[in-house]
């Protein structure tokens, strides 16, 4: 009798041990994906509390349990033996289309949420594939192998890009590999059909073998995917609207303030402007000269190229363009572009007739010597003339132009 009796009790006991066994102990509270792929497993951790009907999205589809999704798809794992079928080396691996074509979809389309703080800025970022938009999205998504900033969908500033306009990339990142991005890599290294042509499908078929969810903790265990989609989704494109305008509405506000400090800078300058001016003699062209500073080094020959520092103004005093970054920081037009260019520094400018430079100016680098300093009026006939050039310079309109030769290229 002890003996029938303690065989059931041992057999009980260990069930439950096995049953109890944690899954993955490594990792820490939290909700995960394990992707298991033809070519090893990757874990991502899923940023539930940030994005959550991204997430839910993402977590239905792989329980089966997605509310939306066509009836074929119900009730059953929808990424288990699905491709990635688009792979860009030093970019991305794409995933998540039942069709393997990279125009497959779950049935139906939804707007991503997103959030400020989590950004294409690694490695191993798992993110949203869209089709451009803010309501694109289903059941693609991508893992990065290197920092794409450009995909994010807020600005350095934090501000909301114009996410529904044509050519803007807003994809909304929803997790982060914490295990296997020497996964990533290996797939993101597989030979693919043309890359010249754009075909990035791998030329042997990479698949996705089963996605399993994993929720460690009591948050991540009350985590109801299709309840939480369903509730929170019809909110998300609104709220997206809302922080676009919020964007427009601050960059009218900066817009507004630069104009005003550029009105303000250009006031405090017109009579430095005025005063060059009536100092000036007169051209048989019509083009007024009057020299800051005179310099003693060589004039350059007709088809050379000298190096020239330049200041454009309108006639009240704002600013036209500049190559001095200090010039522009004083007149609220500093340039991002131009500072990464490495463009705030001497122009190269060829000194001839076919140089392509209006009149004026032609004259004007044709007449100096290396280290002068001159203000020059130019005539609107020896500027943009009559047709100008909109939406900057008007047609018929005189400028002014403070123009330094500082060395004629070897």
């Amino acid at each position: 009798m002890i003996k029938k009796f303690f065989m059931p009790i041992a057999t009980l006991m260990l069930l439950l041990t096995v049953s109890c066994k944690v899954q993955h102990p490594d990792l820490e509270d939290g909700l995960y994906a394990e992707i298991i792929t033809s070519k090893g497993t990757m874990i991502a951790k899923l940023h539930y509390d940030k994005v959550p009907v991204t997430v839910a999205n993402f977590v239905a589809l792989a329980e089966g349990s997605h509310p939306l999704a066509e009836e074929k798809y119900q009730g059953k794992p929808f990424y288990d033996s699905v491709t990635f079928h688009r792979v860009m080396d030093k970019f991305m691996i794409q995933g998540g289309d039942p069709t393997g074509t990279g125009r497959g979809t779950p049935g139906y389309r939804f707007a991503a949420d997103f959030d400020a703080s989590l950004k294409h800025d690694k490695g191993g970022i798992l993110s949203m594939a869209n089709s451009g938009g803010i309501n694109t999205n289903g059941s693609q998504f991508f893992i990065t192998e290197v920092p794409y900033p450009s995909l994010d969908a807020f600005d350095s500033e934090g501000n909301m890009k114009p996410c529904d306009q044509p050519r803007v990339s807003c994809h909304s990142v929803f997790g982060e590999l914490v295990q296997g991005i020497e996964v990533q890599d290996s797939i993101s290294n597989v030979e693919v059909i043309d890359p010249r042509s754009r075909n990035h499908k791998p030329v042997e078929d990479v698949f996705i073998t089963k996605v399993n969810i994993i929720r460690k903790g009591r948050e991540a265990k009350k985590f109801d995917a299709p309840k939480i989609f369903e509730e929170q989704m019809p909110e998300v494109e609104e709220n997206i609207k809302e922080q676009m305008a919020e964007t427009r509405r601050k960059a009218e506000e900066k817009k507004l303030a630069a104009e005003e400090k550029k009105a303000e800078v250009a006031a405090e300058f017109k009579p430095t402007l005025d005063e060059y001016t009536a100092k000036a003699k007169t051209l048989a062209s019509g083009l007024k000269v009057h020299y800051i500073t005179k310099g003693n080094g060589v004039k350059p020959k007709t088809g050379q190229t000298a190096m020239i520092n330049y200041q454009g103004y309108f006639t009240d005093g704002k600013l036209l363009d500049s190559n001095l970054k200090d010039v522009e920081e004083k007149f609220g037009m500093l340039n991002p572009m131009k500072v990464q260019r490495n463009m705030y520094a001497p122009s190269p400018m060829k000194v001839s007739p076919d140089a392509p430079l209006f009149a004026g100016f032609k004259e004007a680098i044709a007449s100096m010597r290396v280290g002068d300093k001159a203000f020059f009026y130019f005539p609107s006939h020896l500027a943009y003339g009559e047709s100008g050039r909109p939406p900057v310079v008007q047609p018929n309109t005189d400028l002014a132009f403070i123009i330094e030769m500082v060395d004629i290229q070897k």
